[in-house]
């Protein structure tokens, strides 16, 4: 496919991809089965848009986003993983992470929100925690989208020019981008660290958010479970008899308030 593609294009595709999805979705709901999805990647890579263009579709009772802002400082006296974990889904759900416990892998170890001690310690814990999460039956995506240094700068600007999307750019978000090469180093030592049999990781080129959206949900349809697809609609006949109608009644005028006195 080619590095651009039309939006009458890239919605016919999109809109065949998000049948299959919606029929992932009612498979994951009759058998029961918990997905999680960690979407991670530099600012303004796309991860709020592919998670929308995923979830446009499924019944939004068993399909949540979890965006976690600053911890709260009971939160940060907690066992890091733990506000996160109280998100996991429950059989029958979807679960999204814009942005997940690799925070501390990227975001908080360039920035110094952390220490080095408390990044080498996450390391070492994450690959095990996602075992026990697989080894549970959670079904685990985990998801990196990646954007060259100009195309991440065009989005900034853009950002910073629209008044609707002012509000995406943080403090933290303006000084990142003079940490281009520090946030590829921590990405490259999380990769080494965390990309393991059980819970690997898909790089997906998000240069074109468009193009990356489709190859990204291409790639999570095709590694569910074969039958995941099979699922019928339910079987529907016509009534008998003739149709009623609706009963209904003129509702009643309404009452006016009495003037005031005072």
């Amino acid at each position: 496919m080619s590095k651009k593609i039309g939006k009458k294009e890239y919605e016919a595709e999109l809109a065949e991809l998000q049948i299959e999805l919606n029929r992932i979705a009612h498979w994951v709901q009759k058998n029961g089965k918990r997905v999680v999805v960690l979407v991670e990647g530099r600012d303004t890579a796309g991860k709020g848009g592919v998670i929308s263009a995923i979830k446009a579709h499924m019944n939004s009772r068993s399909c949540r986003t979890v965006a976690l802002g600053k911890p709260t400082d009971t939160e940060s006296s907690q066992w890091y993983f733990q506000r996160y974990l109280a998100h996991l889904p429950a059989a029958g759900e979807f679960v999204f992470f814009d942005r997940s416990w690799y925070n501390r892998a990227g975001v908080e170890k360039v920035m110094g929100f952390c220490t080095p001690q408390q990044t080498k310690a996450f390391l070492k814990q994450v690959p095990i925690l996602e075992k026990l999460l697989v080894d549970d039956g959670i079904l685990l995506f985990k998801y990196w989208l990646t954007v060259d240094q100009d195309e991440q700068e065009k989005r900034f600007r853009e950002r910073l020019d629209d008044p609707l999307k002012q509000w995406k750019l943080s403090p933290v978000d303006v000084l990142s981008r003079t940490k281009y090469d520090d946030y590829t180093a921590a990405r490259e030592t999380m990769l080494e660290a965390t990309h393991t049999r059980h819970a690997p990781w898909t790089l997906v080129d998000f240069n074109s958010q468009k193009l990356g959206r489709l190859h990204l949900i291409r790639h999570f349809i095709a590694n569910f479970p074969d039958d995941s697809v099979k699922v019928t609609a339910p079987e529907w006949k016509p009534l008998s008899g003739k149709p009623r109608k609706e009963h209904y009644r003129v509702p009643p005028k309404p009452i006016k308030a009495p003037k005031s006195r005072i």
